[in-house]
């Protein structure tokens, strides 16, 4: 006799019971359906873990108080509709709790921005140091900004900087207006829309931070599932990558303050970028946690520089 999904997933909440029981059941779930995971964890176990902890109501501090705990059949039919969707829809677990973690923060997330996930996030927590040499930035940009997280994580560093989120994505930019309430910044923290710098008239900044669209058309084509689950407009960025670091290049040296520093994410791109400005010299930073494709130009640089921009 054929089992519908629906009585398979029956089946499994009457013979599973306790916390560790639905762990263990969406790591098998997850292996069998062979999902891929990048989006805040990088297992199936602890995505399963994530999603129970979120559908329990509990916070992950406590796991092992209540591995050992039983569902009532309520709970039991929350956690595997989340396991269904995970598996159906292939959407980063992010987008069913609605939240993701960065620099220690907990942000709202969901399908208008990118699930947060940048090594920028080691820089924050080491106020950019050596970077920004001592100084302590009063204007801070985060352009492309997505949901906010790297600029608030940046005004938590910066406790007397004011910090611009600026996208161009007017979704992406009330999703950061959510989170700007979240963390109560909004007397220093403002979302502003921009294609770039286009929309920031004259600005000046000590410090910009970008990570920026900067997957390449091959890359975007061959990603996972999930991460098509995410705004092509907060990835691709043209045949190599670099549609917009371009652009940054060429406007960041009139939007910074003397002594300003630009950071920004690359990706993959970091290659192609490279070989398109030989002649520029990139600092290329490396980071304890992983990650890669993060440079640094001063203001000084990018003005020296300039005629390779154009």
């Amino acid at each position: 006799m054929t089992v519908s999904p629906e009585q398979r997933l029956q089946k499994c909440a009457d013979e599973l019971h306790t916390v560790r029981d639905f762990i263990r059941f969406g790591l098998s779930e997850f292996a069998r359906a062979g999902l891929f995971f990048g989006h805040g964890t990088d297992n199936g176990y602890d995505e399963a873990m994530v999603l129970v902890f979120h559908a329990l109501n509990l916070p992950m501090d406590l796991q092992e108080q209540v591995l050992d705990c039983r569902l009532v059949s309520e709970e039991k039919q929350q956690v595997l509709a989340l396991f269904d969707r995970r598996v159906a829809e292939r959407l980063p677990a992010a987008y069913l709790t609605r939240e993701a973690w960065f620099c220690g923060l907990s942000f709202y997330v969901d399908e208008r921005v990118l699930v947060p996930r940048s090594p920028i996030a080691e820089l924050i927590e080491q106020h950019f140091s050596p970077w920004l040499l001592g100084v302590e930035p009063t204007r801070i940009l985060d352009l492309c900004t997505g949901s906010g997280c790297i600029g608030i994580a940046s005004a938590y560093a910066f406790e007397n900087a004011e910090v611009d989120l600026a996208d161009i994505s007017s979704d992406a930019l009330d999703v950061a207006q959510i989170n700007i309430a979240r963390h109560e910044l909004g007397h220093r923290v403002q979302a502003r829309q921009s294609d770039v710098f286009d929309g920031l008239g004259d600005t000046r900044y000590d410090l910009i931070v970008s990570n920026p669209p900067y997957v390449d058309a091959e890359d975007l084509a061959d990603m996972p599932d999930e991460y098509h689950r995410e705004p092509v407009l907060g990835l691709a960025a043209g045949g190599d990558g670099l549609d917009i670091a371009r652009r940054i290049l060429r406007e960041a040296a009139g939007h910074l303050n003397p002594g300003g520093l630009l950071v920004v994410e690359v990706g993959n791109s970091c290659i192609a970028l490279d070989e398109a400005f030989p002649n520029v010299p990139f600092t290329w930073l490396e980071f304890e946690r992983g990650g890669h494709g993060v440079f640094t130009l001063s203001r000084e640089q990018l003005e020296q520089y300039q005629a390779e921009f154009a």
